[in-house]
C-alpha cells in the first residue's frame, strides 16, 4: 500500500494551472459531446482513456500506460468495426507490450524533483533516417492493406507506421516523438471524419483524434523546451 501511495502521490504532483486546465477541459468536452450524440459505452470509454493517456504521456507521468493499455484494447475494437486493419492489428500486436515495455522503461528514468520523465533529442541525421525509413515502410504497408480490402490503405498505413516509430522514441523519451504524432493525428482525424461521414457512430473517436492533435502540438512545445538543457542529442 505504501508504493502504491507513493505512486498516486508522485501522479498528481507537479501540475501547472493550464495542464489542469487542459485535462479537465479536454476530458468533460469529449464526455459531454459523446452523451449528447448518444455515442456507445465503448467508444466513450475509449475515447477517454486515449484522451488522458496522451495527457499524461506529454506531461512525462508513468500512469500514462495504465489509461494508454485501456485505451488500445478498446480502440482496436473501434477500428476493427471501421475495417481500418492496420490499427487494429497496431494496437493488439504492439501497442498492448509496448506499454508494458514503456512502463518499465520510464520507471527507470523519473526525475526525482519534477516526478515527470527526462526527456531528450535526437541528432539532425538520425531523425533524417527515421523520416525516410518510415516513408519506405507506408508505401510497403499500404500496398498490402490495399491487397486484404482495408479502408483508406495509405491513411491507414500512415498512421500504423508513424505510430510504430513514435511509441519507440516516446519509450526512448525523445522529444521528436511529438513530430510523429502531429502527423498521425491530422491524417487519423481526417480516417475518422471520413468514417463518420460515410455513416459510422464515430463522434467520438474523430473528437479524440481532434484533442490528440491539439495536445501533441502543447506538448511539442513542452519537450523541445525541457529536453535542450538535460542531455545531449544522442
Amino acid at each position: 500500500m505504501e508504493k502504491i501511495a507513493a505512486f498516486v502521490k508522485n501522479e498528481i504532483s507537479g501540475w501547472k494551472l493550464w495542464e489542469i486546465l487542459w485535462i479537465t477541459i479536454s476530458t468533460i468536452t469529449i464526455l459531454s459531446l459523446s452523451i449528447y450524440l448518444n455515442e456507445d459505452l465503448t467508444r466513450i470509454v475509449m475515447a477517454i482513456t486515449g484522451v488522458i493517456c496522451v495527457v499524461l504521456t506529454g506531461k512525462g507521468k508513468l500512469s500514462s500506460y495504465i489509461f494508454g493499455m485501456v485505451n488500445t484494447l478498446l480502440y482496436a475494437y473501434v477500428a476493427y468495426s471501421a475495417k481500418y486493419y492496420g490499427d487494429v492489428m497496431l494496437n493488439i500486436l504492439y501497442y498492448a507490450p509496448m506499454n508494458v515495455v514503456g512502463w518499465v522503461m520510464w520507471n527507470k528514468h523519473i526525475n526525482e524533483e519534477s516526478k515527470e520523465v527526462e526527456k531528450k533529442k535526437l541528432k539532425p541525421t538520425r531523425l533524417v533516417s527515421v523520416f525516410i525509413s518510415s516513408a519506405i515502410a507506408i508505401f510497403l504497408y499500404g500496398l498490402i492493406l490495399k491487397r486484404i480490402g482495408g479502408s483508406l490503405p495509405f491513411a491507414d498505413s500512415t498512421t500504423t507506421v508513424l505510430s510504430v516509430v513514435a511509441q519507440i522514441l516516446c519509450v526512448k523519451r525523445y522529444m521528436e516523438q511529438w513530430i510523429l504524432w502531429i502527423i498521425i493525428d491530422i491524417v487519423s482525424v481526417y480516417m475518422w471524419s471520413v468514417a463518420f461521414i460515410n455513416g459510422g457512430e464515430n463522434i467520438a473517436t474523430l473528437i479524440m483524434w481532434g484533442v490528440y492533435l491539439l495536445n501533441a502540438i502543447f506538448m511539442f512545445f513542452k519537450w523541445f523546451k525541457e529536453s535542450k538543457g538535460s542531455e545531449k542529442s544522442v
